[in-house]
This record gives structure tokens, C-alpha cells and sequence, in this order.
């Protein structure tokens, strides 16, 4: 396994991602070449999947089983929770997503989608697009992320022909844009054999684009934190009231999003009150300014009542604050969802109880048609509700806003997860095509 320093990790960007695709199509193997090739494997890891390879009579290492873990998922050849891996080079580091295909573990993709930042579609290059390759894709375009690489996988099986790839890509990314998906990228590979996954294939001559890895270290990451609406949860209110500290009253919690910066004029929700920021903790030392994912203990001029569950925004970039709530979910409990379910509903680090007034419609994601009025929600559907909560929540778009914009729905009887809400439209609208734009890949 290659080294790298803590100085080199510290000077890199952080990636999200997750792949996707239909059953047997190849994602746990291309994540294995791709932890493989970048020499990302333990030793011991390796040599275990050499052992169970060899005990299934198979000649060479099974990367799959790099991240097919559970016995159920070994036994059957299919992916069936999300696997999490995280690796590094010298360039960027990584969190990685395996989810599953199957239509039945649609819930499964949400979860793994939902922090992504790129997602990766797989596609057998002998199929080509089929119906659940376009559900993924709808899927990444309502959880709006920004990046998609289509893979057409299993090239070695098509004799590396150019016009197989071509036209799986030309089709994928002309309904990709249809949903509103702001970058496709399609790369062809074969991760059995390894072509343009790390290294890129000399049997593919025709392709001049990126392997996937040139491109998941390459691609940009947006942390323009200048476009974003500033938001801090509060998560916990701090009164040492000590000798050294009588006076101390610090709000603390994750910055949701944006930068905030003391002598702020700030507005805490849903009360609607004011202050100023006297003062930002970071690690124990006071500093000026503190940005998106830092934790933070924010002081505040005034003697404010402030409690855990609280919103702190800048005065000037204050979200609406409503009680009635319509978004796009994806419901991921066994039991349905119906009209007039009461539940909670946890947003940032607050929980209001609620009730679900209307669910106007269930949207078929293999040809986005809407079933209006169905009444109820099973798992894995996707659908759009109204939801009226008890108290005010400060909520702003889920194209605004991914962590803000989002929520959960809480079984209120024994706290298990219902649903996954993002807030306001479905899908991004679609962006003009100008003249000179390219197909999406790189010949």
C-alpha cells in the first residue's frame, strides 16, 4: 500500500461519492479494481480475498468481495447495504459509496447519494440504458448532485467497440439532461480487466478522455463558500459557570453551511431575534471567522434565549420560517406513509411533531410520469407530500441548500426512520444547450 504523509493529506480535497447501477453490472468490481490499481488494499485485506476467491474455485482474486462484506451479499454475487470505503492519493482523498441495484434497495442508493458530491452510474455495455439505470439517475438528479460519470462497464465483452459506447452515452446523457443533471461525464472501461479504470487501456485507442480515477481526482469540488447561505444547528448551549468563566454562554454546533464572522449581525430562528457575534470558538482558541462543516461555539452580544434545536443565520440571509412543509421524499420504512400519518420531523437539530396532510403524488421514476392523489407512500417510493408541523421550522430549498433543505420523518412510537424529504421542487430544470457544447466525453 503506497504512503502518504499527514502533510499531504492535510493539503488535499475531500471527495464524495457513490456508485450505482443495475444488478450485475459491475459496481462492487470496479470499486475493487479502483481500491486495488490505486494500491489502496491491505495486505491481509488482499490475501483474504485471495482465500475466499480460491475457496469458490475461482483462479483469480473476486475484487468484489472488497466490499461485499455481508455472507447474504458473498453468497449471492449482489450488493445489499451500503459499503462505505475510504481512501487517499496523493491527490485527493475519498469517501465512497458502494450502493446497491437492486429495485427493492432504491432506499438504500438514497442514503449513499445523499452527501455525494459525484455519482457513478454503471451500465453493462451489452444492455445498455435500462430501467434502473434511469431510475439512478433520477435519483441523482433529485438529490441534486452535481457530478454524474456514466461507466459503461463490460467493454471487453463488446470487443471494445466505439459505436456500443457511443450510443449507451448518447442516450444516457440526453436523458440525463432531460432531469435537470448538470454534468455527465461517460467513460467506457472494463473493471474485470482494468481498462480506464486506474490505468488507462490501450484497447481503447479511439477514447482520449480521463480514466476514472484522473477524473475523480480532477473533477471540481465546490466549496465556494461565498454562494452559500450561511446556517449554524445549534446543538448544545455552553454555561461552565466557573470561576475562571461566571459569564460564559457559548451556542455550539457543526456549520451547516457558509461562513460566519464576528461582528455579524446574525437572527436566531424561529424566534426571529437578533445580536451581533461578540465572539468564535474553534478548538479552545478565539478566531474571527468560521466556515462550512467547522464546529464552532458562537458567542453572542446579547443575553438571547437560545436552546439546542435553534437556527443562528445572518440577519441578512434569514430562511422563511412555516409550518407548512412540501418536498420530495423517499420513503425507506417497511410500513407505508399515508394522508393524515402523524409523525416527527427532524430537521438540522430540531424535532417538531407533524402530520402528513396530503401526498399529491407518486412519481414513477422509470418514465417520470406522476401518479396523482395515491394516499400512501410504500417503501422505496418516491413521492411529493405536504406536511403541517406544530411549531415554525426555518426551512430553505433542497436546491439551496442540501443539509438545510433536508429532513427526515420519525415513527414517533418507537423512533424508527420513515422517510427522507428534500424540500421544494423535484428536479432542477433542465440547463439551455448552446451551440459548441460536446456530447460529454472526450474521443
Amino acid at each position: 500500500m503506497s504512503t502518504i504523509t499527514a502533510e499531504a493529506l492535510s493539503a488535499t480535497t475531500l471527495l464524495r461519492f457513490a456508485t450505482a447501477g443495475s444488478v450485475d453490472d459491475g459496481k462492487s468490481t470496479l470499486v475493487g479494481r479502483l481500491l486495488h490499481d490505486s494500491k489502496s488494499v491491505l495486505v491481509d485485506q488482499l490475501e483474504a480475498v485471495e482465500r475466499a476467491s480460491a475457496s469458490r474455485g475461482q483462479e483469480a482474486p473476486d475484487l468484489a468481495l472488497l466490499t461485499d462484506g455481508l455472507r447474504a451479499e458473498r453468497e449471492q454475487g449482489i450488493t445489499i447495504d451500503v459499503a462505505y470505503r475510504y481512501f487517499a492519493t496523493p491527490r485527493r482523498r475519498f469517501i465512497l459509496a458502494d450502493t446497491p441495484g437492486h429495485v427493492q434497495y432504491t432506499r438504500n442508493m438514497v442514503t449513499g447519494a445523499s452527501t455525494a458530491e459525484l455519482t457513478v452510474v454503471l451500465v453493462d455495455a451489452r444492455n445498455g440504458v435500462v430501467e434502473q439505470t434511469r431510475r439512478h439517475a433520477a435519483i441523482a438528479a433529485l438529490l441534486r448532485v452535481p457530478h454524474v460519470v456514466l461507466a459503461v462497464n463490460k467493454m471487453d465483452l463488446v470487443g471494445y467497440e466505439e459505436r456500443v459506447f457511443a450510443a449507451i452515452a448518447e442516450e444516457f446523457t440526453a436523458y440525463a439532461t432531460e432531469l435537470g443533471v448538470p454534468e455527465v461525464t461517460a467513460i467506457p472501461i472494463s473493471a474485470l480487466a482494468g481498462d480506464n479504470v486506474v490505468d488507462a487501456s490501450a484497447r481503447m485507442d479511439w477514447y482520449g478522455g480521463p480514466t476514472v480515477l484522473e477524473h475523480l481526482e480532477t473533477v471540481p469540488v465546490s466549496h465556494d463558500l461565498a454562494h452559500c447561505h450561511a446556517r449554524l444547528p445549534v446543538q448544545y448551549v455552553i454555561r461552565p459557570q466557573t470561576a475562571e468563566l461566571p459569564d460564559y454562554r457559548g451556542y455550539a454546533g457543526q456549520i451547516a453551511a457558509g461562513t460566519f464572522r464576528v461582528g455579524e449581525e446574525v437572527t436566531v430562528l424561529p424566534s426571529g431575534r437578533t445580536s451581533t457575534i461578540a465572539g468564535i470558538d474553534l478548538l479552545g482558541e478565539p478566531v474571527g471567522v468560521a466556515w462550512t462543516t467547522q464546529s464552532v461555539t458562537v458567542l453572542l452580544a446579547d443575553d438571547v434565549d437560545v436552546s439546542r434545536g435553534d437556527l443562528i443565520v445572518p440577519s441578512k440571509d434569514a430562511p422563511a420560517t412555516t409550518q407548512d412543509v412540501e418536498a420530495t421524499v423517499c420513503h425507506v420504512a417497511d410500513q407505508p406513509l399515508t394522508v393524515g400519518h402523524r409523525v416527527l420531523l427532524k430537521h438540522g437539530t430540531r424535532t417538531v411533531k407533524a402530520i402528513v396532510k396530503d401526498i399529491p403524488s407518486r412519481l414513477t421514476l422509470a418514465d417520470l410520469s406522476l401518479h396523482p392523489h395515491p394516499g400512501t407512500l410504500a417503501a422505496n417510493d418516491i413521492g411529493r407530500v405536504k406536511i403541517r408541523t406544530a411549531e415554525p421550522l426555518p426551512v430553505d430549498s433542497y436546491a439551496d441548500s442540501r443539509r438545510t433543505g433536508s429532513f427526515i420523518l420519525i415513527d414517533p412510537s418507537d423512533g424508527t426512520t420513515l422517510t427522507a424529504g428534500m424540500v421544494g421542487e423535484s428536479f432542477a430544470a433542465p440547463e439551455p444547450v448552446t451551440e459548441g457544447d460536446d456530447d460529454g466525453w472526450d474521443f
